[in-house]
């Protein structure tokens, strides 16, 4: 029987490639760097896939050639009348096996959006979510260099635009936790990762029924950052209070945040000295109506011809 995938969730900049490195440096587990890919296959591909058609689009993708996996060794591993999930999840398994490891993962943030498209996808999939204070995620994503992320209709450009992100996605995992259960949703603090890696990395072990590795600690000294300027804490080990809200975050914008994810903060254990208010909500809704008209946009797209047209073979 072939081991579940463990999937790793987390709003933008709340330490989830932190956790993936160390994760990917298992003997068993796979984690690539972020693969964007799944959304655009589950909007262009229903139920059961053809897979010529299939395979077509694979050979668009750029992330599979970043990935150095050939498409010829990913439709090895299709066949006709394979649900859709399964083909995606080659695309992983031909990932792993060139790594020596019998087990993928994945960690997409953006993936946050379309959490039941996962559980749709990956019926038996475990999910590891690592929350973050939503203020200490606010300031790294707002001092990210300009060109890193794509900006979307929702992209947001202060700390209260970020807190509706935040507030909208978290809650989105919570949903997802309770309708798969406990056995196939684990939720940790960033905050405690950092503090206490190894028990912490322990705990995730046991959930996804790996043996834990010492070598997960030691990812330092291996970890690529050359291309990554904001990813350059991983060079060093787990350092708690790289971010620190408190004297880093204008009292402005600690309000702001606070009106629309004040109670949240305070459910997960976070001080906060504000509660949300109505116009937080607002903000909140008027996100989460800006990210569906992007997703509504892009499915029409991906189901035209101009998908193949804007996306042509790569091998």
């Amino acid at each position: 029987m072939t081991p579940p995938p463990l999937l790793v969730l987390g709003v933008r900049r709340s330490g989830t490639t932190l956790l993936r490195v160390m994760l990917d440096r298992h003997s068993e587990l796979a984690i690539p760097d972020e693969s964007y890919f799944i959304p655009q296959l589950a909007d262009r591909h229903r139920g059961t896939i053809d897979v010529g058609e299939f395979a077509d689009d694979l050979r668009r993708l750029p992330t599979l050639r970043d990935w150095d996996v050939p498409v010829d060794e990913v439709r090895a591993r299709l066949r006709p009348g394979m649900r859709l999930g399964e083909a995606i999840a080659a695309v992983y398994e031909t990932y792993a096996a060139r790594h020596g490891k019998s087990r993928w993962g994945d960690k997409t943030p953006m993936y946050m959006q379309r959490l039941p498209m996962l559980e749709r996808l990956f019926p038996d999939a475990r999910f590891v979510h690592l929350v973050r204070d939503g203020r200490d995620a606010a300031l790294s994503f707002l001092a990210m260099p300009k060109g890193i992320v794509t900006e979307t209709w929702a992209h947001p450009r202060t700390a209260t635009e970020f807190a509706s992100e935040w507030r909208t996605e978290v809650e989105a995992a919570h949903r997802l936790g309770r309708n798969v259960g406990p056995r196939r949703y684990h939720e940790l603090r960033y905050e405690e990762l950092v503090a206490g890696p190894e028990r912490e990395l322990r705990r995730i072990c046991d959930f996804a029924e790996l043996a834990y590795e010492p070598p997960m600690l030691a990812y330092a000294p291996e970890v690529d950052v050359s291309s990554k300027p904001h990813q350059q804490s991983l060079k060093r080990p787990p350092t708690p209070g790289l971010r620190d809200w408190r004297t880093q975050l204008a009292p402005e914008d600690v309000a702001g945040f606070e009106d629309v994810a004040g109670d949240l903060l305070r459910r997960l254990g976070y001080e906060a000295g504000r509660r949300s208010t109505v116009s937080g909500a607002l903000r909140a809704a008027s996100y989460s109506a800006r990210v569906g008209a992007w997703t509504a946009a892009g499915y029409a797209l991906r189901r035209s011809p101009l998908w193949r047209r804007r996306h042509p073979p790569l091998a």
